[in-house]
C-alpha cells in the first residue's frame, strides 16, 4: 500500500473517530498529518509548511471586524434595516443572505471574500427567526454559487481562458451561457433547500417576528468586558448576552444626570451614531479595497477592527474571546492533512481509479465525479484549473464544449458547502458556539450527499448545453 492510500485511510479513520466521545478533530489532525508525514519521509517543517497561513488570517481577520461590529450594536442595526424591507415574511427573510452573496460574487467578490461577508448576515438571521442554522448556510453560499460563473467572477474569466487556451473551441457566447447556467444550478438548490425547510419545519411559515437580538447589545464602546468566563471561545451571531437587554444604546443615552464613574463616562465619549458610522466606514473600506483592489480581506479586517478598538475604546479581551479558536484548529488542522495528502498524491491516486474510458457523456460524468471529490476536501478553484486539461478529451469524443466547462465548473463548487474547507470554518465561525459541534455534523453529512449527487446533476443537466 503506498503512502497516498495510507493517508486516504487516515483521514477515513479521522472522521469515523468522530462517533466517538471527547474526540476532537481538530486536536487530531496535526498530529495525524504529523505521523503520516514522519511515514513518508516528509520532516515536521515540511507538514507545518502546509498549514494555511492564509485561513488563519482571514477566519481571525474577518470574526475580529464583524465582533466589533456586534459589540456596538451595528450588525443588529444593519439586520434591522434588512428585515423591514421583507416585512417579517420568513420566507424572504431566508432569501436575504442568497441574494446578497449572488450580487457580491457576480460583481467579482472572490468566494472567500463572499462568504465572510454572507455568514455572519445568514446565521445571524437564522437565529433571529427560528430558521435551521444549515438551511441558512446553503441558501447563502447556494448565492454565492449562483454568481460565481458571471463574466466578472473568478470562475467565469477562469473558465474562458482556460478555453480558449486549451483550445476547446468555446463560442463567442459561452461567458453569457455559464453565467446562466451557474444562477440556474443556484436558484435550483435554492428552491428545493427552501422547500424541504419549509416541509420539515427548518423554515418558519408567514410572517414571524424575532425572538431573540441576532448579536450581544452592548451598554458603551469602552469600558471592562461584562461577559463572565461562560463567554467560552466565541459568541458568534445569535447569542443573547446575559446582561439586563435594557442596556442597550437607546436606555444609556435617556438616562438621567445621576453621578456616574470615570468608566461609564468614558464609555459615552463615542455616541452611537457615531460609533455605527465608523464601523460602516470600516466594513466599505474592506468590501471596496477586497473587491476593487486585490487586497487581502483577511489582513483588511484585522487592521479595521484595531483602528476601531483604539477609537471606540474597546475592550481588547471581549474581540478575542469571539474569534472561534477551536474552528481555526480545527479547519486549520484539516487543511494542513489535505494539503500533506496533495503533496502525496492521493487526490491523483483517487483520479486515476475512477478514469474510465467510454461514452463523450460517461466520460464527462466521471470527470465531473473527479472535480466533485477531490474539490470536497481541496481549493475549488485549484480543483477546476488541474481538471480542465482533462476536457479536451472529453470534447474530442464528442460532448459540447460549453456543457462539459459547464459541468465540470459546477460539479467542483457544488460541493463546496462542507465543513473541510474555508467555507466551512466562516460558517461555523459565524454560527453560535452552541450550534456548532451540531452544524459540523450537517454541513459533514450535507457535504458528502452532495459529492455523491452534485456532479451527476451537473452532468446531466448541462453536459449537452
Amino acid at each position: 500500500m503506498s503512502m497516498a492510500d495510507v493517508s486516504v485511510v487516515v483521514l477515513v479513520a479521522l472522521f469515523a473517530a468522530t462517533l466517538l466521545p471527547r474526540f476532537n478533530l481538530g486536536l487530531a489532525a496535526l498530529p495525524a498529518a504529523f505521523l503520516v508525514g514522519l511515514a513518508a519521509d516528509r520532516t515536521a517543517d515540511e507538514v507545518t509548511a502546509f498549514f494555511p497561513a492564509d485561513f488563519f488570517v482571514l477566519i481571525v481577520g474577518i470574526t475580529a471586524l464583524f465582533a466589533v461590529a456586534q459589540l456596538n450594536g451595528t450588525l443588529d442595526w444593519l439586520l434591522d434595516g434588512m428585515l423591514r424591507l421583507v416585512g417579517g415574511r420568513v420566507l424572504l427573510v431566508a432569501l436575504v443572505p442568497f441574494l446578497i452573496g449572488a450580487v457580491l460574487t457576480a460583481i467579482g467578490t472572490l468566494p472567500a471574500a463572499a462568504t465572510a461577508v454572507v455568514a455572519p448576515v445568514a446565521l445571524g438571521l437564522a437565529a433571529r427567526y427560528g430558521i435551521s442554522p444549515l438551511v441558512a448556510a446553503v441558501l447563502g453560499i447556494t448565492g454565492i454559487i449562483s454568481g460565481l460563473l458571471s463574466p466578472l467572477a473568478v470562475y467565469g474569466t477562469s473558465a474562458r481562458r482556460l478555453g480558449d487556451t486549451l483550445e476547446i473551441g468555446l463560442p463567442d457566447s459561452a461567458p453569457v451561457v455559464f453565467f446562466l447556467g451557474g444562477l440556474v444550478a443556484g436558484l435550483a438548490v435554492a428552491a428545493g433547500c427552501l422547500l424541504v425547510g419549509l416541509r420539515t419545519g427548518a423554515v418558519p411559515r408567514g410572517r414571524v417576528s424575532p425572538t431573540a437580538p441576532c448579536t450581544t447589545p452592548a451598554t458603551s464602546v469602552a469600558g471592562p468586558a461584562q461577559a463572565g468566563p461562560e463567554t467560552g471561545l466565541g459568541t458568534g451571531p445569535g447569542t443573547a448576552s446575559k446582561a439586563d437587554p435594557k442596556t442597550d444604546w437607546e436606555t444609556v443615552s435617556k438616562a438621567g444626570p445621576e453621578p456616574e464613574s470615570e468608566a461609564e463616562a468614558t464609555g459615552r465619549a463615542v455616541s452611537p451614531a457615531a460609533a455605527r458610522g465608523l464601523t460602516l466606514t470600516c466594513l466599505a473600506a474592506v468590501v471596496v479595497l477586497s473587491v476593487g483592489f486585490d487586497a487581502n480581506i483577511g489582513y483588511l479586517g484585522l487592521t479595521a477592527a484595531v483602528v476601531q478598538q483604539i477609537v471606540l475604546r474597546l475592550e481588547p479581551g471581549e474581540i478575542v474571546s469571539r474569534i472561534p479558536w477551536n474552528i481555526v484548529l480545527l479547519i486549520g488542522g484539516l487543511l494542513t492533512y489535505v494539503g500533506l495528502m496533495q503533496d502525496l498524491g492521493a487526490f491523483a491516486r483517487i483520479s486515476d481509479l475512477l478514469r474510465v474510458e467510454g461514452a463523450p457523456l460517461l466520460s464527462l460524468l466521471v470527470l465531473c465525479y473527479i472535480a466533485g471529490i477531490t474539490s470536497f476536501a481541496a481549493s475549488s478553484i485549484a480543483v477546476f484549473a488541474t481538471t480542465m486539461p482533462l476536457v479536451p478529451a472529453v470534447v474530442a469524443e464528442g460532448a459540447s464544449p460549453v456543457g462539459a466547462v459547464l459541468a465540470v465548473a459546477l460539479a467542483s463548487i457544488l460541493v463546496d458547502i462542507n465543513p473541510l474547507g474555508i467555507t466551512g470554518g466562516l460558517i461555523l465561525g459565524a454560527a453560535r458556539p452552541d450550534d456548532r459541534p451540531r452544524l459540523f455534523r450537517h454541513l459533514l453529512t450535507y457535504g458528502a450527499v452532495s459529492v455523491v449527487v452534485g456532479p451527476a446533476l451537473a452532468c446531466v443537466a448541462f453536459g449537452w448545453w
